[in-house]
């Protein structure tokens, strides 16, 4: 019985070990690096990592290097296909020009979560309880 219960655990990331993965943060931060080591808590560390930002048709990348990142942090993980990553339909620019665009789409998006918030609390009766991040 227990052989149909799927490896669900840290565990299962040894596969994945030295491979260019995409992780995805609470914070909605889009890395990409290569997964060198973890642990029993999903703690990642990922070599050569790069920070992904998007806006309209066009990518930027700002260079980290070494990155630790706590399991809890962690919304999605997924290894990146080498054969399509340079395929994607996508202009890469220099971070600094598509920066600014990036944070004006955060504090909207941020605007929109606000306002949904207060909706959600005066109209249907929702408390106000938690913080960034605790919709996961």
């Amino acid at each position: 019985m227990d052989s149909l219960i799927p490896f669900t655990t840290s565990g299962s990331l040894v596969d994945c070990v030295d491979r260019k993965m995409l992780v995805v943060l609470r914070d909605g931060r889009k890395l990409h690096g290569v997964l060198r080591s973890y642990d029993q808590f999903a703690n990642l560390v990922l070599e050569d990592t790069v920070e992904r930002i998007y806006h309209g048709k066009a990518f930027a990348e700002h260079w980290h290097g070494l990155f630790l990142i706590r399991g809890e942090n962690v919304v999605l993980l997924g290894e990146i296909d080498l054969d399509q990553e340079d395929d994607i339909p996508l202009q890469q620019v220099d971070y600094s020009v598509l920066d600014p665009y990036h944070r004006r789409d955060i504090a909207n998006k941020k605007g929109r979560e606000d306002f949904k918030s207060k909706v959600l609390y005066e109209q249907k009766g929702f408390c106000k309880e938690g913080g960034e991040g605790d919709g996961y």
